[in-house]
């Protein structure tokens, strides 16, 4: 077995592992290793926005996990997309810009008891790396790697769903990214002139490829993490062991390894490490490195409710895409233009409201497509419809991820536990009531909006909440698996400097470090983490 050391080594080569990388590399005395398990993101559907399609459910882009069978869900298992290629989720995701609420962002100042994770000073790690559209303000920042921009195209259904919402007394907004998210109108995205945006552009190519200190290996899994005791008493990390398709290399890191393989590969390759419950660990014959009992606890998800609405004298991307002709306009507006369906995001319009006018915030996100079918993967329905799929942004119920077996190929158990709480039955339930307020205003009356899904027939909370069971399905926005946490908190796995406990010499960077989930999309809260993150390494490892 062959042994290579570097100074830093990030497991995953992902959102936050890319944003490490540029970072990281600007101390250009020490050598820093990117460890990717997917391949380069040179399949052309990654970099095409509508490509997310052919993206999701391959395994040249995809983990392909799926969760174990969920009660909640009436026992169905759910297909459970991250992303397996350089980029990691960033390259196959819906490519929303999304902070959430400030309010996020204090609870976990609170949790951690570090004013360093409050909005205000979260504030300035988003504004960072941003590229604004419309430049630079005080919340807003420019120059940046991560672009931001305007979507390419409109839909009428939308814009009569976003006035039908306005007029259920939600305001119209055109940014839902100043602290307060409440509001209906379409969501900004992270693309370019068309293309998809994703961190390997961002902050890879061609920065880091142009530092001699940096090296980068895809098609690389990590089977697990070296420890080495030391004369304290304390066990170091001192690398991981790598499997690359042919054998076992040993990769050592004189200074820290981080963990950037999200809120799935991080609990996984720490459980398969001997960092975890004790219990689990000895029941697959794993010796115990840190009885952490909170890794791979804390699993939250936003799970969306899918409304299919079926309409008529309007045009949705159902019917657009039904012929040959259709799809071939589609297919030449895009390559003429870069604009219209082949640039569009998964989900256009958006809407924060909520589920109870007795809240002081909302608690409900909408995501709404001018199209519909009956599950993801599955053609699209003849008929124009439009979709309404709305989820709970402070889900109660939390999940587990948990290793099956000692063997770093075999996929860990996922088991969400949706809607395992009566509080989160009872937002499925009245979060269904709003969308039926919204879809029954007059300006969603021209085209006669018939609820095809759940139905007009189911009322009460039971037919309701039973009906969410059927019918949801992951938004796809895992987190809280290595919670960060105060140092009596027995489930904080990581403290606020993102320090794995029990151990030195290792972090966890990504989503699985939030100790509870943003009130909006994942991916750039992740940067945020990692923004922050790369600082902590930098000022702990100086040159």
């Amino acid at each position: 077995m062959s042994t290579q050391t570097f100074d830093y080594i990030i497991v995953g080569g992902g959102t936050a592992g890319a944003l490490l990388a540029n970072r990281l590399t600007t101390q250009k005395q020490r050598r820093t290793l990117v460890i990717e398990a997917g391949r380069k993101d040179d399949y052309h559907w990654v970099h095409i926005p509508v490509g997310y399609l052919y993206c999701i459910g391959n395994p040249r882009t995809d983990w392909l996990f799926k969760t174990e069978p969920d009660a909640g869900l009436n026992g169905r298992q759910l297909r459970y997309p991250r992303g397996k290629v350089l980029g990691g989720c960033s390259s196959i995701n819906g490519m929303i810009y999304m902070r959430g609420q400030a309010r996020d962002y204090d609870n976990w100042a609170e949790a951690t008891g570090d004013d360093a994770w409050t909005w205000q000073n979260a504030l300035p790690d988003f504004k960072l790396h941003e590229d604004y559209y419309k430049g630079a303000d005080e919340l807003h920042g420019a120059g940046g790697e991560w672009r931001i921009e305007r979507q390419r195209l409109r839909w009428d259904v939308l814009d009569a769903f976003a006035q039908a919402a306005v007029q259920a007394g939600i305001p119209s907004t055109t940014d839902f990214n100043r602290g307060n998210n409440e509001g209906v109108g379409y969501f900004e995205v992270n693309q370019k002139k068309g293309w998809r945006w994703n961190t390997v552009k961002a902050f890879l190519n061609p920065t880091c490829y142009g530092r001699p200190n940096f090296e980068m290996w895809t098609s690389a899994h990590v089977s697990k993490l070296l420890f080495e005791a030391q004369a304290d008493g304390s066990k170091r990390c001192t690398g991981v062991l790598v499997w690359d398709g042919r054998e076992m290399i040993e990769a050592r890191a004189n200074c820290e390894v981080i963990l950037s393989a999200g809120a799935i590969g991080s609990p996984h390759i720490l459980q398969l490490s001997g960092i975890g419950d004790c219990a689990l660990l000895e029941k697959h014959g794993i010796d115990t490195v840190a009885d952490l009992k909170g890794v791979g606890a804390n699993l939250q998800d936003h799970l969306q409710i899918r409304s299919v609405y079926e309409v008529n004298a309007v045009k949705t991307l159902n019917t657009m895409t039904n012929s040959l002709w259709g799809k071939a306009k589609i297919g030449l507006e895009y390559a003429l233009k870069r604009t219209g369906p082949m640039s569009m995001s998964p989900s256009q319009l958006g809407a924060f409201t909520k589920s109870n006018p007795s809240l002081t915030h909302a608690n409900i996100e909408y995501h709404v497509q001018p199209l519909s079918l009956d599950a993801f993967g599955e053609p699209l329905h003849s008929f124009n419809a439009f979709t309404a799929s709305v989820c709970n942004l402070n889900p109660t119920s939390r999940g587990t991820v948990k290793i099956k077996s000692a063997h770093f190929a075999d996929a860990p158990a996922i088991a969400p536990n949706y809607l395992s709480t009566d509080a989160d039955r009872s937002v499925a339930a009245d979060s269904l009531r709003v969308t039926r307020r919204i879809v029954a205003q007059e300006a969603l009356a021209k085209y006669t909006p018939k609820e095809i899904k759940p139905g007009m027939q189911y009322q009460s909370d039971a037919d309701l909440t039973r009906l969410a069971g059927d019918i949801a399905t992951t938004i796809f926005h895992p987190v809280g698996t290595t919670k960060m946490g105060r140092d009596d908190d027995v489930m904080a796995v990581v403290d606020s400097k993102l320090r794995v406990r029990g151990v030195t010499h290792l972090r966890v960077v990504d989503a699985g470090i939030m100790p509870s989930i943003t009130s909006g999309n994942t991916n750039s809260p992740t940067l945020m983490i990692a923004e922050k993150a790369a600082r902590f390494i930098l000022q702990a490892n100086p040159e």
